[in-house]
Formats: C-alpha cells, sequence, structure tokens
C-alpha cells in the first residue's frame, strides 16, 4: 500500500490539498485508492457553509489519475509535471454532499486511453455499497518544456 506522504511527493497536489489517504492496488490500467479526506476539517473544498458539493468527486478522481500516470510510467524520482483536466463526461452525482459520508470514500479509476499527451480515466467514487459519483475525464499534460 502507498500513503499519503508517498502520494504527496507523487502527485502537484500539496499540504490539504493532497485529497488521497492511501493506495490500495493499482495495475497498468486501473488504481483503486481510499480517502478520509471528505471529513477533513482543513479540506480547502469546503465551501462557506461548511459542506463539500458532490462535484469535488472529479477532483478526487482526478487526483487519483494522476497518481496512476505517475506509478505507471514510472516517473516516480522526477517532480511531478503539472496536469489540466481538459473534459468530463457522463458525470452522475448520486449524493449532494461528500461532507455527509460517513464512511471512507473508495476511488476507483480505469484507463481508458492515453498516448502520453493526454489520458482519458473512467471513474467511481463510493463509499460502502453506495456509489457517490461517476463520469470520465480527460487529463492533458503540461507540454511546455517537453
Amino acid at each position: 500500500m502507498i500513503e499519503r506522504s508517498q502520494i504527496a511527493r507523487l502527485i502537484p497536489h500539496a499540504g490539504a490539498m493532497c485529497l488521497l489517504d492511501k493506495v490500495m492496488r493499482w495495475d497498468a490500467n486501473s488504481i483503486r485508492c481510499l480517502t478520509t479526506r471528505h471529513r477533513s476539517s482543513d479540506n480547502p473544498l469546503t465551501r462557506a457553509d461548511g459542506k463539500i458539493g458532490a462535484i469535488c468527486a472529479v477532483e478526487f478522481a482526478a487526483q487519483a489519475m494522476a497518481l496512476h500516470g505517475r506509478l505507471v510510467t514510472g516517473m516516480n524520482d522526477s517532480a511531478p509535471k503539472p496536469g489540466f483536466l481538459a473534459s468530463i463526461r457522463d458525470v452522475r452525482l448520486h449524493t449532494p454532499f461528500l461532507d455527509q459520508v460517513a464512511e471512507d470514500i473508495v476511488i476507483d479509476a480505469a484507463l481508458l486511453m492515453g498516448d502520453g499527451r493526454s489520458a482519458t480515466y473512467s471513474f467511481t467514487l463510493s463509499a460502502a455499497e453506495d456509489k457517490l459519483a461517476s463520469g470520465r475525464a480527460t487529463v492533458v499534460f503540461d507540454m511546455a518544456g517537453a
């Protein structure tokens, strides 16, 4: 298992913005992560009313996607390069707020296609037996300096 301190070194999200606590498993095509950060008082996605809207599931998924990319390319020793969320599609939200989820959240992301310049993943967030959110996202990697 990969823990939060290692994850924070692999993705370009620092401090409280690193939303993943563990990698439960990964292979060339997918990753499964776990988070408790939706219950954290210092979560930077928290709105002024103290809630974390379900659309923030996309950010949790994007971080899992970024981490998967780092792990499969074996670029664990270099500084992470930023990617840009270019598209989200077919997003389905099954709960209004993530902060109201009592259980840990599992983030599953599966690589659908990628060519080194961009990658498209499907994702699902769930807690216990409940699906919280799902969709597809495409990330374009920063090509400056490449």
